[in-house]
């Protein structure tokens, strides 16, 4: 048989928010890799594979996953995570790889996926997916992502501030992740298009640390890197005004 690596999405950290075809997927697999950066102990999606997976059918595999700037590092990085994968691969036959989130939006797996089908042809890729950051918050603020017509446009905020502010000039939701260091920036941005009013931000979602506040107390110094904010599109037209 082909082997076979899936990537299944565990959710933004809280264990409960993992869906049942994840927690089986992960379970049936032959070994179960979680990415880690260097020198950090338990990475969110090992904690979250945790409370479902035993340890010792845990592989942890070190992803430069906060490389931004020195593309050498993080593609030598990228191989080397490469290799670990195909080996296992090879001699297990079934690679569950878990990630935060959801395996098809800004997720490593893509990359992995990528680099395995040069090291390891015919390889079967699939994906569990995932319950995303932002519908967590938005199921724990209240935030309503969209309603009738309303556009959803989601926004990693390291493309840059320019590319959030346009996306906030448009008529619907706008959800911002990856923007930790450029806090101010975000606050910016809402203010100058009147999207603050509203906007709600959130980050350690479900988990002991949590913590959810309106935007506009995010203007002291950086957030987590894992941050995610909901600017709720415009509603003046009453219930089911846009329908």
């Amino acid at each position: 048989m082909s082997p076979r690596l899936i990537g299944v999405g565990v959710g933004p950290g809280d264990p409960e928010l993992v869906t049942v075809k994840g927690v089986n997927a992960l379970r049936a697999a032959d070994a179960v890799v979680v990415p880690v950066m260097e020198g950090v102990d338990v990475g969110r999606a090992e904690a979250t594979v945790l409370h479902h997976v035993a340890p010792e059918r845990i592989v942890r595999v070190v992803f430069a996953l906060n490389e931004r700037t020195d593309r050498a590092r993080r593609e030598a990085a990228w191989d080397a995570a490469g290799e670990r994968v195909a080996g296992l691969l090879r001699e297990c036959g079934t690679v569950a790889f878990a990630t935060i989130g959801d395996p098809n939006v800004y997720s490593t797996f893509t990359y992995l996926a990528q680099t395995i089908a040069g090291l390891v042809p015919g390889t079967v890729v699939e994906t569990v997916p995932g319950i995303t950051a932002m519908q967590d918050l938005a199921a724990r603020s209240g935030a309503v992502l969209t309603e009738g017509t309303e556009p959803l446009v989601l926004v990693p905020v390291t493309a840059g501030a320019d590319t959030l502010r346009e996306a906030l000039e448009g008529p619907g939701t706008v959800v911002a992740y990856k923007f930790g260091r450029q806090a101010a920036e975000v606050v910016d941005a809402l203010r100058a298009t009147g999207r603050l009013e509203g906007a709600v931000w959130g980050s350690s979602l479900g988990l002991p640390e949590e913590s959810i506040r309106p935007a506009a107390d995010l203007v002291n110094g950086p957030l987590p890197y894992l941050s995610t904010l909901i600017a709720p599109a415009r509603r003046d037209g009453g219930r089911g005004g846009k329908l």
